[in-house]
């Protein structure tokens, strides 16, 4: 049966996180005509719950090369080596795009401050305070508005299918039971990567907003779509067990960046906490399994992070002042993690591959792209942390400006 169309445009995006933003700003600066589609809220996404910060080149003595050297590594090899490097050598003018565009990094001594994280070989992460991603979705969402962009909210993805001039898409409508189709030349997919949704299906917790479910993913396979690395996904090390009100909340890669160590029952390290995070995870699993594990109060296996180290190694204040949000979540769950160490176990946390796209964010299926978490082909079998963010801008970019030309 073939669906009215409701409305028309050049470019639908699927998703509002970092990559749908911007995807839909880039398609709008080539005069398409673009509409967001997005399951709630525009921006409500894993990239605002992203705290730890972004990966640019950006310092004086790092390089792209360097950059794409450690992603390369961090992925055991099975990433796409030019999509690599589009994703590196777009960096810095991604920084610069979202610094024009409002976003507060942080700054010392005249430039960004940058910190060197776990898989990386320069002081290279970006920050906006602690909570970057929330920083970026807070100046994507006004970008997006200032484009003239049409926003669909509390309007997800029901179907997608072929249609006279491109695709149609049908969605849910504002009332229940109620559905709309729009009809676009091009789509650009950036849902996500679904983990929420996996998670729940196998009982398990995940560190993602509870709209990342995998259904568009999956739409997209079944129209022909190649995936790559689908089944790959990433634990964050440290995902907390307790206090229970914080279980599945990640501590940020910054803990350990700025000194926090892994302890096992008897308090002896185990692993390189600097290492890239499958190999932290995996450690933790590995020293829980061999009997080496602390059981929590609500009886869960997990590992002491000793985030006290932190103030030990810099001083009175730093970890107040450098993790503040950190700081105040335990605090107000009664532990202040500059005296007393947390536990810890991996959690789900990011889908490392998806849609096999080109240096384009085009898809093996023509008129259809996709970026962010949902593409895959970009970090191989482990992504680097702060690649993710880097990820949303660059691929989004890219993919709302070749939909966009690919529909005028």
């Amino acid at each position: 049966m073939t669906l009215a169309v409701d409305e028309r445009c050049d470019v639908l995006v699927v998703g509002s996180g970092g990559a749908g933003m911007s995807a839909a700003i880039a398609a709008a600066g080539t005069g398409a005509g673009v509409v967001v589609a997005t399951k709630s809220a525009l921006g409500a996404s894993n990239t605002g719950r992203a705290q730890g910060g972004i990966q640019s080149a950006v310092g004086s003595d790092d390089s792209v090369d360097s950059h794409f050297e450690d992603t390369f590594a961090a992925g055991h090899g099975r990433a796409r080596p030019e999509l690599v490097r589009a994703l590196v050598g777009d960096g810095p003018d991604a920084v610069a795009w979202l610094d024009a565009l409002g976003v507060g990094f942080s700054r010392e001594n005249g430039g960004y401050r940058l910190v060197r994280c776990g898989g990386a070989t320069r002081r290279r992460l970006l920050q906006a305070g602690e909570r970057t991603g929330a920083e970026m979705v807070r100046s994507l969402r006004a970008a997006v508005r200032a484009a003239g962009v049409r926003v669909l909210e509390a309007a997800p993805l029901r179907s997608l299918e072929p249609g006279a001039e491109g695709w149609l898409a049908r969605l849910s409508g504002e009332k229940r039971g109620e559905a709309r189709s729009v009809a676009a030349r091009t789509v650009v997919l950036a849902a996500g990567g679904g983990l929420a949704g996996e998670a729940a299906a196998l009982g398990l917790e995940s560190t993602n907003h509870p709209d990342a479910t995998p259904e568009v993913l999956r739409m997209a396979l079944d129209l022909g779509a190649q995936g790559v690395e689908v089944d790959s996904w990433q634990r964050h090390p440290t995902g907390s067990v307790w206090p229970e009100q914080l279980a599945g909340y990640a501590l940020p890669e910054t803990t350990r960046s700025y000194g926090a160590t892994l302890h096992d029952a008897a308090g002896e390290r185990f692993v390189d906490e600097m290492a890239p995070r499958d190999v932290v995870a995996q450690g933790i699993l590995d020293a829980v399994a061999a009997g080496r594990g602390v059981t929590a109060p609500n009886g869960r296996a997990a590992v002491w992070l000793d985030t006290a180290a932190i103030d030990r190694e810099n001083g009175a204040g730093f970890t107040a002042d450098r993790l503040a949000y950190v700081h105040n979540r335990y605090l107000k769950a009664g532990v202040d993690i500059t005296r007393e160490r947390v536990l810890v176990h991996p959690v789900l946390h990011y889908r490392n591959g998806g849609l096999l796209i080109d240096e384009r964010g085009a898809t093996t299926v023509e008129g259809l792209f996709a970026a962010g978490e949902i593409a895959g082909g970009v970090h191989g079998t482990n992504r680097l942390m702060g690649n993710s963010l880097l990820d949303t801008v660059v691929y989004g970019r890219r993919a709302g400006r070749a939909a966009g030309e690919a529909a005028r």
